[in-house]
């Protein structure tokens, strides 16, 4: 299924890449920096422990209301305008951080996405867009997120405190020299050190895990250690599609496990999950 919502650097265009190379076994899935969910969203759901987790308590807070409110968030959403005017009101109104209650905090972010240009929050997008249309996708992700645990932690503490020999992590975090496009509503920014802190992480987690990042010698570099495996991969970039169509954006996905496991094992299998 699709996710409800778009998001900068957005998995849409790769969840099927992403997909393919999960491990053979695991027992807990968690998604690190949960974004727009888009893998989340197309992967089955199974018997595995699932958890979505992302710094951004603007977005964490949108997620929640989605599982546990989406009545009371479709209610707060039906009226909205779609307006330059209101587009800047609560922009302002969610930076100076209202009081406003969780439910009318996720409908002005999630405005904010649909209306902003390329869901970058920050600018108004001029563009025709039916807000009704979005509550289908709102009542779906409300249902495939029941039993989903919802976090809202810095990357290092939620994989130390999720890391056991069955935990699967999936992470996409803010691609290595385009941090600036992730500063914005509710967001602090992704350093070099954080960079280098996800790496040292990763390398010493007891469960497996997934990386994708852009492709950059800086990136390989950080990556470049025993057992792990680097795979370049290609994707259409979302942000130049309106000025360039079928633009390819160059990525890697890098991992602690051999993903080529569930592809090889196919021919045994009937299903992937």
């Amino acid at each position: 299924m699709n996710s409800f919502m778009s998001w900068v650097g957005g998995k849409k265009a790769l969840r099927e890449d992403v997909l393919i190379r999960f491990p053979l076994y695991y027992e807990r899935y968690i998604e690190v920096f949960g974004g727009g969910g888009w893998v989340l969203f197309h992967k089955p759901p199974g018997n595995d422990f699932e958890v979505y987790n992302d710094f951004n308590s603007l977005l964490v807070n949108l997620y929640r209301c989605v599982r546990e409110k989406p009545v009371e968030l479709i209610e707060a959403l039906r009226y909205t305008l779609n307006a330059r005017e209101d587009f800047d009101y609560i922009k302002a109104a969610l930076a100076r951080d209202s009081p406003a209650s969780d439910v009318q905090r996720a409908a002005w972010f999630y405005q904010i996405i649909r209306q902003s240009y390329a869901s970058g929050l920050t600018s108004f997008a001029s563009q025709p867009h039916d807000m009704w249309g979005n509550f289908p996708l709102i009542e779906q992700a409300n249902r495939r997120l029941a039993k989903v645990v919802v976090e809202n932690q810095d990357f290092e503490r939620l994989i130390r405190h999720y890391d056991r020999p069955e935990s699967f992590f999936y992470c996409d975090p803010p691609y290595h020299d385009t941090e600036g496009y992730y500063q914005n509503i509710g967001e602090d920014g992704f350093t070099e050190k954080d960079h280098l802190r996800l790496r040292d992480t990763l390398l010493s987690i007891d469960g497996k895990f997934l990386l994708s990042y852009n492709d950059d010698p800086i990136v390989r570099k950080l990556y470049d250690a025993p057992g792990i495996y680097i795979e370049s991969v290609t994707r259409l970039n979302n942000i130049r599609q309106r000025y360039d169509p079928n633009c390819q954006f160059a990525e890697v996905l890098i991992s602690n496990y051999d993903t080529s496991e569930r592809e090889r094992a196919m021919p045994a299998q009937i299903t992937l999950f």
